[in-house]
């Protein structure tokens, strides 16, 4: 009997793979990082489809904000070829992420690349459209400055608490001391700085509202859009204010405004994919003892439970509260206490088995012994893993028992990632999922959580010019620094299943600085 239903299985996802070969994803994302470009296509080429994605030379990168004329051109000469289009509305009106947060363009020329959305689906009208963009981000201070004007440098803490006041204000929530506060902070703001930057932001906006309206009529099959990295109170925030309320009459399958940024190319193209495969995958949901689904992480502007739901719905998903019955079981691991941590203090959750870590493993492994799809959002920290966490599962031999993995950056990142390409693992065989899970433990576990604290210490001793965030001189030695200390975390930490090995390890510092990494590999017998 054992043997008929592995059968049956084995030919279900055989039929379910091959019944994507020869179809072809449009492909647009917001800029070149592999989070958003080859992690994502790494995911859709397992399933069988073809994702075709703008030359480089077009998509942003580091030092060059996307060439939109161009990638407009691009799919216009491409779109015959696709069965359906996953769209960054950023690149196509900015050029990238970064070009949304620093452009110069005038109002009519938004207005004009915008209005190309329209005029591409009458032009391709069989063509579903998955599109996602961003509600420019409120950073908390000019530690970021070289993704924002240069003027955030300075002033850069003084825009968001500026900003927190105001969304407060318009909520109803202002004291006599907070508004003397606001008063101080407006004047010692220069006023030239603040017209152009909330300009800037109005622009975006009002391209955000076309796109709604767009979405009401039909012209975008999904419209997802993202609050880059934002807070309870900002600037992100209340802007998200308004438009949610511009699209509640349309409802969440045909629209969200959520957290996050860099998961959303993920999640609309497992969307699309769902669609072409009339899939409607059940997610079910368990959260670690504690505040759980009420934990507000940072740079986030809601509750991880109403992030984690916008999710699963964005990815064509249902979620469902009976654990037996999903396609995947989402185990989130948040701390008793609500917060989330940053990945520089990960190292020091090595030894220590802290008393959360046990709780969340209980049902975790109860998941896996009953053999339900499991996978696992690592949301304790940002910016990496939770390495207590991380060294149970290799205790335990879970690491590759799990169906996904998601711990990388903030919590929505981590968890949209993870909940795009985890609704997808049930049409994988047992290799393309731990290639999946590889990439993920050496980005996140290995690099993010660990090595990336002493690439980053090393780079102060290296002679030449460079910093963490442009490497400049020091890239190419820190590189190979980097590499070595991948492949001695790989070997000590990752036990590959049934005699697969871990070959041609290549890790990058694609964008010239500390803050990501490219892990590239084979698994080979």
């Amino acid at each position: 009997m054992k043997r008929i239903i592995f059968w049956l299985m084995a030919v279900m996802i055989f039929m379910s793979t091959t019944a994507a070969q020869g179809k072809k994803i449009l492909y647009v994302p917001i800029d070149d990082r592999p989070c958003n470009l080859y992690q994502v296509v790494q995911v859709a080429e397992k399933l069988g489809y073809e994702i075709l994605t703008p030359p480089a030379g077009m998509v942003g990168t580091k030092g060059f904000n996307g060439d939109p004329e161009k990638m407009w051109a691009w799919l216009d000469e491409t779109a015959p070829q696709a069965d359906f289009a996953v769209l960054s509305t950023d690149a196509l009106i900015y050029g990238s992420l970064v070009g949304s947060r620093t452009h110069d363009l005038d109002a009519a020329t938004i207005l004009e690349r915008a209005q190309r959305f329209k005029t591409f689906r009458e032009k391709f009208s069989y063509l579903p459209i998955y599109a996602f963009g961003t509600i420019m981000r409120t950073p908390r201070s000019g530690s970021a400055s070289s993704a924002e004007p240069e003027y955030y440098k300075e002033y850069g803490a003084k825009f968001f608490n500026y900003t927190v006041l105001l969304d407060k204000q318009e909520m109803d929530k202002l004291s006599g001391g907070d508004k003397q506060a606001m008063k101080k902070l407006e004047a010692e703001i220069p006023k030239e700085y603040l017209d152009d930057w909330f300009k800037r932001r109005a622009k975006n906006s009002d391209a955000n509202e076309l796109f709604i309206e767009y979405t009401r009529a039909g012209i975008f099959d999904y419209f997802l859009l993202g609050c880059d990295d934002s807070a309870k109170y900002s600037q992100t925030h209340r802007e998200s204010r308004r438009l949610t309320e511009l699209s509640s009459d349309l409802g969440k399958t045909k629209i969200q405004v959520t957290s996050g940024a860099d998961e959303l190319g993920m999640l609309m193209t497992a969307r699309g994919i769902n669609c072409d495969r009339n899939e409607i995958p059940f997610v079910s949901v368990m959260y670690n003892e504690g505040k759980g689904a009420d934990t507000f992480p940072s740079y986030c502007n809601e509750p991880l439970g109403v992030s984690i739901d916008a999710a699963i719905i964005a990815a064509g998903g249902l979620k469902i509260p009976e654990h037996e019955r999903a396609d995947l079981v989402l185990a989130v691991n948040t701390r008793e206490n609500g917060k989330t941590y940053e990945s520089a203090v990960a190292k020091k959750n090595k030894i220590r088995q802290r008393t959360d870590i046990k709780t969340f493993m209980k049902p975790v492994k109860k998941f896996l012994a009953k053999g339900y799809p499991v996978a696992i959002a690592d949301v304790s920290f940002a910016n990496g893993s939770d390495n207590a966490l991380m060294n149970q599962l290799k205790r335990n031999d879970l690491l590759y028992r799990i169906k996904a993995y998601g711990g990388w950056n903030t919590a929505t990142n981590s968890s949209g990632f993870l909940i795009g390409a985890g609704v997808l693992t049930k049409f994988m065989n047992d290799k393309d999922v731990a290639e999946i899970l590889t990439t993920r433990y050496l980005d996140e576990w290995a690099y993010q959580a660990n090595v990336r604290q002493e690439i980053v210490g090393a780079s102060y001793g290296l002679p030449g010019e460079g910093n963490p965030m442009d490497l400049k001189d020091k890239l190419a030695p820190l590189e190979e620094l980097l590499n070595e200390r991948m492949r001695a975390f790989a070997a000590e930490n990752l036990r590959l299943p049934n005699r697969w090995r871990l070959e041609n390890l290549n890790v990058r510092l694609s964008w010239k600085r500390t803050f990501e990494c490219d892990p590239r590999f084979k698994l080979v017998k």
